[in-house]
């Protein structure tokens, strides 16, 4: 039988939400994002409310959510909270199974979507 991988913390998915979204690490409000989970080292099944944890630190790093890039890295920091086996994907796969998850009826907002296609990724 087919084992899932442990399930991340808190922390290490914004992580790897913000290196889905910037590998270079050169984005500060995506860095900003991932300051206030990186302490959090619960594991995401045990917390309740996470989705309104990482929306919280969206919301801190980018308050007026008009970078696309911290949607993003939210995005995916909650898909991988749900589909840990979709971690070690490409990037492009992630970012488009994440905003096809994440998005209600799979169709990211307009600025995110604009991002994304700029990223080299057709949602």
């Amino acid at each position: 039988m087919r084992r899932h991988p442990d399930p991340p913390t808190v922390a290490s998915a914004a992580l790897h939400g913000a290196e889905a979204v910037d590998p270079s690490g050169a984005d500060a409000d995506v860095g900003n994002f991932v300051a206030h989970l990186e302490d959090d080292d619960a594991p995401v099944t045990a917390v309740a409310g996470l989705s309104d944890r990482i929306e919280e630190a969206r919301h801190a790093a980018d308050p007026e959510g008009d970078v696309p890039a911290v949607t993003m890295a939210a995005a995916v920091a909650n898909y991988l909270a749900y589909r840990r086996d979709e971690a070690s994907g490409s990037r492009e796969d992630l970012l488009r199974l994440a905003a096809r998850a994440e998005f209600d009826a799979g169709h990211p907002p307009d600025d995110v979507e604009e991002w994304l296609r700029a990223q080299g990724v057709d949602v």
